[in-house]
């Protein structure tokens, strides 16, 4: 049992749905996940990208708190999207938990979101704050997008971590705060790499609201590639 917006809901299998989920789901949007710790501002992008991306894509967007829905609530009152592209989950436990083991509640929330709205191309999942080790079960997302701050340190993607290392995209976000927390955003950006081999890095700053052209254009990417695949 869990929570949507408020409301308690209990995933149960549909009769005329297949039972396996993830990749064999038909011609379903591609899903992708937003993770990172507290205060790292994925919030803030995926505000960002729902302003950049809203004109051109059909959007929906599931935040996940342990028990509020703060998230949601912040992009609505953002204006950001229409409200009903927006849905809360409330997981009640561990974040990462409702993100890569028990994902009913996301699966969920998504697939009805997904079905109710019928124009959809591409669903973002932000999941709630969490640590370095939080990754998406691929049951749940398609590609994975992990977000890190300057002012966590920049030590972090030296020390690296599954969110670090295997993200399909990692964003290192605020740069613009660097100097103010002695973070050096070269070393940062080198590390990451070093951790990371061809998996792309971007470096951000989320200080005027506008998405970083790099998210936008790699997430675009992932759009048009899924729909050719599928």
């Amino acid at each position: 049992m869990h929570l949507i917006d408020g409301v308690p809901h209990q995933h149960l299998p549909d009769p005329h749905q297949p039972a396996a989920h993830g990749h064999g789901h038909g011609h379903r949007p591609i899903r992708i996940g937003i993770g990172g710790p507290v205060g790292s501002g994925k919030t803030a992008l995926v505000a960002s990208l729902c302003r950049a991306l809203a004109g051109e894509l059909g959007l929906a967007v599931v935040t996940n708190d342990i028990y509020t829905t703060e998230d949601a609530d912040n992009l609505r009152r953002a204006g950001v999207l229409e409200e009903r592209r927006i849905v809360a989950v409330e997981t009640g436990c561990c974040p990462h938990t409702a993100i890569r083991d028990d994902i009913s509640a996301n699966l969920d929330a998504v697939e009805r979101l997904e079905e109710e709205l019928g124009d959809v191309q591409l669903s973002l999942i932000e999941s709630g704050g969490d640590n370095l080790t939080a990754i998406f079960s691929r049951g749940l997302v398609d590609k994975q997008i992990f977000v890190l701050d300057t002012a966590g340190g920049d030590d972090v993607p030296r020390k690296g971590g599954p969110g670090v290392r295997d993200a399909d995209l990692l964003v290192i976000n605020k740069i613009d705060l660097a100097p103010f927390v002695g973070a050096d955003i070269e070393l940062m950006e080198s590390d990451a790499k070093a951790r990371r081999g061809d998996r792309p890095v971007a470096m951000t700053s989320l200080a005027d609201g506008t998405a970083p052209p790099q998210v936008a254009t790699w997430i675009r990417d992932q759009v048009h590639a899924w729909a050719h695949h599928h």
